[in-house]
């Protein structure tokens, strides 16, 4: 099962710890959390599943590169990290 891990930007606007969930995809990684915490979707995703302009995933140190449909690979033994893009000057 991939680990699905939010950092603490995130965890100050909703309930969202650590899981493990199986999934082939990125989309499909979300899906199944989103389906347990229905809150944390729309700050991750917009209204057609695309990666909201705020949000980055890193999948085994590798930024996400599908940001419409989600659809890099997850592997069984993957490690997807979902944070909140910071900006500032």
């Amino acid at each position: 099962m991939a680990k699905v891990t939010f950092t603490a930007n995130l965890m100050r606007h909703v309930d969202c710890p650590t899981v493990q969930v199986d999934g082939g995809t990125v989309r499909d990684v979300l899906a199944k959390v989103f389906a347990e915490n229905p809150r944390l979707k729309s700050y991750v995703v917009d209204e057609q599943f695309g990666l909201r302009r705020h949000m980055g995933i890193i999948v085994d140190g590798e930024i996400v590169q599908d940001r419409k449909r989600l659809s890099d690979p997850v592997d069984s033994n993957s490690e997807v990290y979902v944070l909140q893009a910071l900006s500032g000057g």
